[in-house]
């Protein structure tokens, strides 16, 4: 557990403070939501920024955390981790730039708006950024040994997923061009060349993520992807933690077993919102075969949960007789 407990005066700065900046907009973007009227798409124009502050704030401060774990390469990680944060407050800026005046940020196509024009290659190449680092950063952790067998299998996997969430935008700048002109806050007709949904690009409705409830929304797997790595961490954590209580689960290995067990599970769970995104079906109406393939993830899952936990109850139980007679 303690390889967990790092003091957060050695967390990676930048990122720290990019964390801090990114929950301070949540908290802007709250009190926007009760008092601002405003819509876009008939969501309030304060949903996207609290989104994103949220996600960044999130991220951020996991890549300050895991900073503290390198071994090697430590400067290049200090540098591609300030960048990283420069980066993403830039983007959340720009962001929260437009939202302020009541228009739209990713895919707007508005060459008549000077604002919008300066801003949209921030909010292209920005992402193309984030995706650069995130990449070094991960090539830089997964090359080394960063804690027990758990924690660096919880890193591992978490960070690959986290790779694959931040493809995915790159994916709808290249394959989805869908254009259309909708109209802003303002009242104005802004021509937009995207969409987040797929066989409604301007899908929305669900509660609080806004996803597509009539089509696709590759938002889904943005954002299972990109945090996976959080749900990884938090169960080897809250593993380690219930190793002192529970003897079979003292093992090093048995705990990185079941960390192996649920990334297996969480990666099958992305694939399957993947693939329901692709065929433009939304997350809360599923067809029989999506509901199949995540039936299958999840007996695959509680099969492989259950393996280990039996096994490793087992190796436990012969275990304590043996240790009881040489204490004796």
């Amino acid at each position: 557990m303690s390889s967990f407990l790092t003091p957060v005066r050695t967390w990676h700065r930048p990122l720290v403070a990019c964390a801090l900046l990114m929950l301070a907009l949540v908290l802007a973007a709250g009190v926007g939501l009760v008092v601002d009227g405003r819509t876009l798409l008939d969501e309030s124009v304060w949903v996207k920024p609290l989104k994103f502050g949220f996600a960044f704030a999130l991220y951020a401060g996991t890549l300050a955390w895991l900073l503290t774990k390198l071994r090697k390469g430590r400067r290049l990680g200090w540098w591609v981790g300030s960048v990283f944060a420069l980066a993403a407050t830039v983007e959340v800026g720009a962001i929260t730039a437009q939202a302020a005046r009541g228009t739209f940020s990713h895919f707007n196509a508005d060459q008549t708006d000077p604002v919008t024009v300066a801003l949209v290659p921030i909010l292209t190449f920005g992402v193309m950024i984030i995706l650069v680092t995130q990449l070094i950063l991960a090539i830089v952790l997964l090359i080394q040994r960063t804690g027990g067998a758990a924690l660096n299998r919880a890193i591992r996997a978490g960070l690959g997923l986290a790779v694959f969430g931040m493809l995915v935008p790159v994916y709808w700048l290249v394959a989805e061009i869908t254009p259309r002109t909708v109209t802003d806050a303002n009242g104005h007709q802004v021509p937009m060349y995207q969409g987040h949904g797929i066989g409604d690009p301007d899908g929305h409705g669900m509660p609080l993520t806004g996803w597509s409830v009539t089509g696709g929304d590759f938002r889904v797997p943005h954002f299972f992807a990109l945090h996976g790595i959080q749900v990884l961490l938090v169960l080897a954590a809250v593993l380690a933690a219930l190793a002192a209580k529970h003897a079979w689960l003292r093992a090093e290995k048995v705990r990185a077993r079941l960390v192996g067990s649920a990334a297996l599970g969480y990666t099958g769970l992305v694939a399957v919102v993947t693939w329901q995104a692709v065929r433009g079906q939304s997350l809360i109406h599923p067809d029989a075969r999506t509901l199949l393939a995540l039936a299958a993830v999840l007996l695959l899952t509680a099969a492989t949960t259950a393996g280990v936990i039996v096994s490793a109850r087992r190796a436990s139980a012969v275990q304590a007789p043996r240790h009881h007679q040489m204490t004796h």
